[in-house]
């Protein structure tokens, strides 16, 4: 069997995208992971897939998102970008704005030219100075979901960190279980900007970027040293993302990702 595909790269977080809107695509596990393995597939750090909404849903599309290793995820926002902009090329739609539903929620996606602002899922259990234990001392770290789960760690030195070896030990660590969650380094640089690097679950290694990861870091910094919107942040890939919000009576509401979703190839793969 024969499946075309785009591929696509948001900030550096790349993506296949298919089209299953005849849904007709079964995909197993074992594809998925091979489709985005990097040296018997495509490669990719995720699978974007479309579908139509059943019934009488009030949203245009569905995505289907998967991470690198098969497994489905609730959310990302960096694939959110690119699955908006893949459904205006395979539609050729004139809208300026689409939404789409996910796990995590309904997502609302405008278009800026090759650029794509996409509205994000409220934050959920958000915690602030969590103290954990690690191999390398006692540590506080911070916690919001945003679609994904997110652990988020201050850092003097974003280039100089440990990110395999640290990212992983909190990713699985006991206070996170039994989600597991992404884990996220962060740099101030100035007042409004930061430096961001990203170890994801599922991918299990740092990306060079991650959408819900970097909508977890604008809150975080908002509450740790009241940060205003929009939050500037550059990413491993080199692009920099902005994270706009709302604070409504000290809470950060109305979270939108705004960033790149650009076409790499297209082309056809056997399964």
């Amino acid at each position: 069997m024969k499946l075309k595909f785009w591929k696509m790269s948001g900030a550096g977080n790349d993506f296949v995208c298919l089209d299953n809107r005849s849904k007709k695509l079964k995909s197993t596990k074992r594809q998925r992971e091979r489709l985005c393995h990097r040296q018997f597939g495509i490669g990719a750090d995720g699978l974007l897939i479309i579908e139509t909404p059943r019934g009488k849903a009030q949203v245009d599309y569905v995505m289907r998102y998967y991470n690198a290793d098969g497994g489905e995820a609730e959310m990302c926002g960096n694939g959110a970008r690119c699955f908006a902009r893949y459904v205006q090329k395979i539609t050729r739609t004139r809208k300026k704005a689409i939404s789409f539903s996910t796990p995590a929620g309904v997502i609302r996606a405008e278009y800026f030219g090759e650029q794509v602002r996409v509205d994000l899922t409220e934050v959920e259990g958000g915690r602030l100075n969590i103290p954990v234990k690690t191999s390398q001392g006692n540590m506080t770290v911070h916690y919001a979901d945003t679609g994904v789960p997110h652990v988020v760690v201050p850092v003097k030195d974003a280039e100089t960190t440990d990110i395999k070896k640290l990212g992983r030990e909190l990713r699985f660590h006991k206070e996170f279980a039994p989600r597991g969650a992404n884990v996220n380094f962060v740099q101030v640089l100035k007042k409004g900007s930061v430096r961001v690097r990203t170890y994801e679950r599922g991918v299990e290694g740092e990306t060079l970027a991650c959408g819900t990861g970097v909508a977890a870091c604008a809150w975080t910094c908002q509450g740790l040293y009241g940060f205003t919107s929009p939050v500037s942040l550059k990413v491993q890939g080199g692009a920099t993302l902005k994270v706009y919000f709302t604070v409504e009576d000290g809470d950060v509401k109305n979270l939108k990702l705004h960033g790149p979703a650009d076409f790499v190839y297209q082309g056809e793969i056997d399964v």
